[in-house]
């Protein structure tokens, strides 16, 4: 398995579904989604339960007790088996075809760790503002801008 993309889950019954099938619909499928259900209350875990039903590479965990953001990717981390780790908040959805070029740049740059990559802000209005984080490179101590 190539990617294991964690999503923790907490009172997003509304943008839930929205998230899900945008990683559904990709063109890229060698992933395994961990949904993280950090003690929902608003119907979020039952959404949770009916994607595992409808997809086998979705795997839910059921938190007993909200633990926040970190507890919960750490305990989607505890599940991951993918070569690669990818997170995505349940309020968010993805582009199509993200994961394809995020793995073909993997493939042709495996020496890289960790890749960042842009977002559009349009909190419910249609105008977006696009956040472009850049094109760098890390290595050890050193940052190296990528032309």
């Amino acid at each position: 398995m190539k990617l294991s993309i964690i999503i923790p889950v907490y009172q997003v019954k509304s943008t839930l579904r929205r998230c899900l099938d945008s990683i559904i619909g990709q063109e890229f499928r060698d992933w395994q989604m961990i949904l993280v259900d950090d003690a929902s209350t608003d119907g979020s875990d039952v959404l949770c339960d009916k994607y595992v039903k409808k997809e086998r590479r979705i795997q839910v965990i059921h938190l007993k007790r909200n633990g926040g953001l970190s507890a919960a990717r750490n305990a989607g981390l505890e599940k991951a088996k993918g070569d690669y780790v990818t997170f995505v908040d349940s309020d968010d959805y993805i582009a199509p075809d993200t994961l394809k070029q995020l793995m073909e740049l993997l493939n042709v740059r495996s020496d890289y760790d960790i890749l960042e990559y842009p977002v559009n802000k349009h909190y419910g209005s249609k105008n977006r503002t696009t956040l472009y984080l850049g094109r760098k490179e890390y290595k050890d101590k050193w940052t190296y801008w990528l032309e």
